[in-house]
């Protein structure tokens, strides 16, 4: 099977419609007040519209409780719900119990350590998602982490979304060595944290395609 490809960081419907054009399999819409890519619900509803219903819109929450997002989430009409933070799996099945969409629980990481707390999550949700630790950030770091770590996690018995520093250039050698269900790339294809570049969505999207 190919690998996905998630777009995240999406702030407006041009960039959006690029992305589905250029054959982007998710789309990620960040409700993180701290974010530079945050967009408002109101926003996120617009670009939604917009993008057809075989790509899937995934809200990014971090430490939101899950009455917050489950309000968010059925505003905007996500097609799926990517949780940073400190959410526990009794917060999981809360958010499953009210929403049919994907649910993807991300985690930190820089070493085998950091891939513990997976065990607690893989009977709660349907996704793994695998980010570079930075004391201080919750996603967007622009940094890569030991792509051998997704290997392992895939023990866990659920597919991991890779994220974490990709870039066009990185991305066909992370499929490689990681062997991810799908990547996940933000800062590695914009202009500026609000603008997407068109040129570095199709190469990367490309790379994907052919690793």
């Amino acid at each position: 099977m190919s690998t996905k490809v998630k777009i995240c960081g999406i702030t407006n419907e041009e960039d959006a419609t690029w992305a589905v054009n250029l054959g982007a399999h998710y789309l990620g819409l960040n409700f993180y007040k701290d974010s530079p890519r945050k967009v408002s619900p109101d926003l996120a509803a617009r670009i939604a519209k917009k993008v057809p219903s075989f790509v899937p819109t995934i809200g990014v929450f971090v430490d939101q409780g899950p009455a917050e997002i489950v309000k968010i989430a059925k505003k905007v009409g996500l097609g799926g719900i990517q949780l940073h933070g400190e959410q526990t799996p009794d917060d999981c099945r809360a958010i499953a119990g009210e929403l049919e969409v994907l649910l993807i629980k991300a985690f930190r990481v820089a070493e085998e350590k950091d891939l513990d707390p997976l065990a607690a999550y893989k009977d709660v949700v349907g996704y793994f998602l695998l980010d570079t630790r930075v004391e201080g950030l919750a996603g967007g770091t622009g940094q890569t982490f030991p792509w051998d770590l997704a290997v392992r996690a895939r023990a866990f018995g659920k597919p991991v979304f890779l994220a974490g520093g990709l870039t066009p250039e990185n991305v066909a050698q992370a499929i490689e060595t990681a062997q991810p269900f799908a990547v996940d790339v933000a800062s590695g294809v914009e202009k500026s944290p609000k603008r997407k570049d068109y040129e570095k969505m199709k190469k990367f999207i490309e790379e994907v395609k052919y690793a």
